[in-house]
Order: structure tokens, then sequence, then C-alpha cells
């Protein structure tokens, strides 16, 4: 195995050689964020003297087991509070100036890794010229717990501990990567479900101005964040759950990162989001996105079927109750039940399927259009897209679910593990080309056209044009305006 050796602002990088890439695995990018820096926003990395070791992905952040996640490939050993490290793929470290793509992982802020398989840079380094850069950031209470109503000033950005990593990890980029073969000014933020959710958040965040060009959204917009008021609401359940009163801000220090991670399991799902604190995200991205991130092309879309991941092993639509189905549906839009019950007035029409199409649009498709009509009202370059390839697997039950793009646009379809979820059907690579080859392009010159794909207009709010990703690709106008019309205005 060949060595590379490469000199960061902070010491002597040791990584390998592998078929024409070479790789840098584990880099801290700040320093170990525990001990008095526990909730504190990332302080940089101390230097080291002689060569340090990054032929092995670094420590992962702490989280709780998830069978879902299992089931993607997600990486769950090696865990640690010392997590703020990055991987980095590229070409070669030779003073070139490539375009840079910095991933984002998706896990609901509690879960995920930058060292998952699907997420292998090599085939972005090989078939586009590319640097690739993979991160972990804090997550969970670690990463999104609001201390700032209790624990006053010192406090006041913990709830958005984990974007301040992503930023921390682009300053890193910034300085650092033109020493691996990358441009510092030629760089992509992408990221998917949670990861696309980052991405909006820093688009919208003063404090990662500059730091990007380019920003894709895969499955996630700007709509899931959380008010200082529902954030310290959340913190008072997690206190309760450690056994500690909200007087025990300050033993949250001691408590084990483990029994932290865990204690998120005592909310509803996605309860810890970034939090529009007025420092780190001064208002709610949704809104800012009207003024902020000027000139950065971006690229947005969602996959046809995503709430079916987490439906698809759910015994409720197995059984096949009508009355059971119906009180999924009551207890799921509570808030706008009279609204929803209306258009549906067949009882049984309350489907597994209806219940996908309608938690597909409330979560994913309805938000990315609102981001991508906020960005194209303002003369901002935006691209939008649907994934609708059906995976085989599982009797085609999974069809084109949330995160099934994923080894399609890395080129990873290979990769150990990745047949469970995509099967392995021979027209699959055809298509990895056609995204991965766009998304290089969209990283190269901020447009995802390339020669693999029909012409690829940017998306106006006139006529809504979409590139549809399935066994064959296509564009189309406006392929959610059914959708919009039946369940546009459901959340709002």
């Amino acid at each position: 195995m060949k060595t590379a050796i490469v000199e960061t602002v902070f010491g002597k990088a040791r990584g390998y050689e592998e078929k024409g890439v070479q790789i840098w695995k584990g880099i801290p990018y700040a320093k170990p964020p525990i001990g008095p820096l526990r909730f504190r926003p990332p302080e940089l990395p101390e230097p080291w003297a002689g060569v340090k070791d990054c032929t092995q992905f670094g420590p992962i952040a702490w989280q709780p087991p998830v069978e879902l996640m299992d089931f993607l490939g997600n990486p769950a050993e090696n865990m640690d509070e010392d997590c703020l490290n990055l991987n980095i793929w590229t070409p070669g470290a030779d003073g070139e100036r490539r375009p840079v793509m910095v991933w984002i992982h998706g896990g609901a802020f509690a879960n995920g890794a930058g060292s998952a398989p699907s997420y292998d840079g090599s085939a972005f380094a090989k078939n586009g010229d590319v640097v690739v850069v993979t991160i972990n950031y804090r997550l969970g209470a670690l990463g999104f717990l609001y201390l700032g109503e209790m624990g006053g000033e010192k406090y006041e950005a913990s709830g958005n501990c984990g974007i301040l990593d992503q930023i921390a990890a682009l300053k890193w980029v910034k300085e650092n990567i033109a020493a691996f073969g990358g441009d510092p000014d030629c760089v992509t933020i992408f990221g998917e479900s949670a990861g696309a959710m980052s991405v909006a958040a820093l688009l919208s965040s003063p404090a990662a101005s500059g730091l990007f060009h380019k920003a894709i959204l895969e499955s996630g917009a700007a709509n899931f964040t959380a008010t200082p008021e529902r954030a310290a609401k959340n913190t008072r359940r997690i206190l309760e759950t450690l056994g500690l009163e909200k007087k025990d801000v300050a033993k949250l220090a001691e408590v084990p990162a483990k029994n932290l991670a865990e204690a998120v399991n005592s909310l509803p799902f996605m309860s810890l989001l970034p939090v529009t604190d007025g420092i780190v995200l001064p208002e709610h991205p949704e809104r800012a996105l009207e003024n902020a991130a000027k000139d950065i092309p971006v690229l947005i879309g969602t996959n046809k079927d995503e709430y079916r991941l987490f439906t698809v092993f759910d015994p409720v639509w197995k059984r096949q109750d009508p009355k059971e189905m119906q009180d999924v549906f009551q207890k799921t839009f509570a808030k706008y039940w009279d609204a929803l019950s209306a258009k549906i007035t067949d009882p049984s029409a309350f489907t597994q399927e209806l219940y996908d199409r309608i938690m597909t649009y409330f979560v994913f498709t309805g938000p990315a259009l609102k981001l991508a009509d906020t960005r194209a009202q303002t003369g901002e370059k935006v691209w939008m897209y649907q994934f609708d390839w059906e995976s085989p697997v599982y009797n085609g039950t999974l069809k084109a679910c949330h995160a099934l793009e994923i080894p399609f646009v890395w080129h990873t379809l290979e990769q150990p593990g990745t047949e469970n979820l995509t099967g392995n059907a021979p027209g699959r690579h055809a298509l990895a080309d056609r995204m991965h080859q766009a998304w290089i392009a969209f990283a190269q010159n901020g447009d995802p056209n390339c020669s693999l794909l029909p012409e690829w207009p940017p998306y106006n709010t006139r006529q809504r044009p979409a590139m549809i990703f399935g066994q064959d690709c296509r564009v189309e106008k406006d392929p959610h305006q059914a959708e919009r019309a039946l369940w546009g205005g459901l959340g709002e």
C-alpha cells in the first residue's frame, strides 16, 4: 500500500493510495469536544508533532442503536465523544485545484457516520476528478440539546453544536484542502435527509457564509428546525429521563456520553433539531433563504416514495385492520384531521399507500418545492429532480424509498451490503452513471447538465421542470401538480 503524506495547518498526515485514489481517514478538524467543551462550540485542533497516521476511520458520534440504520449499512461501532474528524478521497495531493465536494450524512440528527460504505468517495475522485470530504459531527443530545434557557450565555449556541461542527469542518477544508489537490474556492456541500436539512441550515447561517459555493439537498429541505421554546421543552424531558432537575443542568457535563445518546429515545422521533437560536440560525431557514446565500446554485430533489422506508416493516400495515389504519392517520395528522378527513370520505382509502403518499409530500416533497420556489423567485439558479427507480428487493415493496438514491449518486452499488437495498438488477449501473455524472457536473460548473442526460432546464415557478431519474431519465413539467393541489395546504 503506497503511503501519501500531506502537511496540513496542524501537522503532517499520512494517508494511503488505493487503485489510483489517495485516501486519508480520521483527520481531526477540531479539538475533542469533551470535558468543559461538551455542549460548547468546537475549537481549533491542537497541532501535532511528527506524522499522524490517518489510514483508519476515526470514531463516530455516540448514537443509540437503530435497526433501520443497520439496514442502511450505517457503521455502529467505534463510538466516542471525540468524534470530530473527516475523511478525504482525492485523485492526487499534487497542487492541482479540483472541485471539492463535502458530504454531510443523514440519520435524523441522531445517527449516521461519514464512514458508511455508501459514502466511499473513490468513484467521484476517479470519474470526476474531484476531491471528496466526508465528516462526522456531534449528534443527538451532544449535538442539538438546547441549554440556552437553563444554562445562560455560556450555552446559548448549544442547540446547534452539530451545525457549528459542520462549519468548523468547512473552515478546515478552506484552509487545508489545497494541500490535497482541491480548490477552496470551488466547494459544493451536499447531504441527504438530516444532511440535506443541515445544508439548508448552512445556506441560511451567516457563520457559514463564504465557506462553500454550491449546494445539493437530497430528500431534505429548510423546514425542520426547533424554536428555543420547543427545544427547551425537549431539554426538560431529557433531564427528567436522566433523573435530573432544571437546576442540575451543570451535572449534564458528568453524564456518560452513551447515556446522553440513549436518552434521546425518550423523545418522539426526530425531536432534537437545529435551533433558531438567534445566533447560529438568526431566523427560520425558510425565511432566511429569501435573502441569504446569494449566487449559490442549488440542486434539490426527493424520492418518489420517500416514506415507504419508514412504513415497510411496520406490522400495522401488514395486519390490514381498517380501524387500526384509520387510527394511524388520525394520530399522525391530529392537527389537520378535519381538513384531511374532509378530503378522504371513503374509510377504505386509509391505506399504507395513501399514508406514504401524504407523508412523502408533507415531510419531503412539499418542503423541497417550497425551497425551490423561494430560490427561483429570488432569481437564484436551482435545479430540481425526482428519483423514481424502484428497488426490486422485498418483492418491490420498498419502491423508490428514502435513501435509495445514495449509492446511485456515489456510484457505490458494489459496496458490501448495498444489494440489500438495491437488489442486483442489471439496469441499475446505467442509472448510477447518469446521476453520478450529473452531480459531478454540478460540482464542476454549478449546473447538472451532462452528456448522459437529456437537457435539464433550471427550475422555475411557471413550468416547474424536474429531471425524473428512473429506468429512463426525462424532464417532466410540474410532476407534483396533483399532490400539490390535494395536500399542499395541509400543513399550513
